[in-house]
């Protein structure tokens, strides 16, 4: 599930913030960010969607960016667009709905052998991806895209123009 996460979390960023000057590279790259995590570490054999599921990475992540980049403002405003994808990302996927997984650790070590949401739902998945097709054809058309000056300033600096934002 590439579309949904990457989708959903780019328009509810500009939706909520209307920052022309975030980064929405970074807000995707977050957005995919815990399955990554996740499809790595099941490749050692760790079981079930931890810890990059919990909330404590997601906090844990932003309070990284925030102690690394003490007295670089503009750098840790650009970072700071990969935790904001990247807890969205939980909402997107409906970690809070396993409270196991969710408050890792504080409810306990053991998740047990599960899938990740994104596998566990099956054809489900189908249908969110197709949202999140619809999300990013919005964007598409929000940002104005079709315009080679403003794709190359997204693809170069993860930005929109300001004239977008009203």
């Amino acid at each position: 599930m590439i579309l949904w996460f990457v989708g959903l979390a780019v328009v509810a960023v500009w939706v909520v913030f209307r920052d022309p000057a975030i980064d929405l590279r970074l807000v995707a790259a977050g957005a995919l960010l815990p399955d990554a995590v996740e499809l790595l570490l099941d490749l050692s054999g760790a079981a079930g969607p931890w810890p990059a599921h919990s909330l404590l990475a997601g906090a844990g992540l932003l309070s990284a960016i925030m102690v690394a980049t003490r007295g670089r403002r503009l750098l840790r405003r650009r970072l700071l667009a990969l935790p904001i994808g990247s807890l969205l990302h939980l909402v997107l996927d409906g970690a809070w709905t396993d409270a196991g997984v969710f408050w890792w650790p504080f409810l306990g070590t053991d998740v047990g052998r599960q899938l990740l949401p994104s596998l566990e739902r099956g054809w489900h998945n189908l249908v969110l991806e197709v949202v999140g097709a619809f999300a990013l054809v919005w964007a598409w058309r929000r940002f104005r895209l079709g315009e080679v000056s403003r794709r190359r300033l997204l693809v170069r600096t993860g930005r929109v123009g300001r004239d977008l934002v009203g």
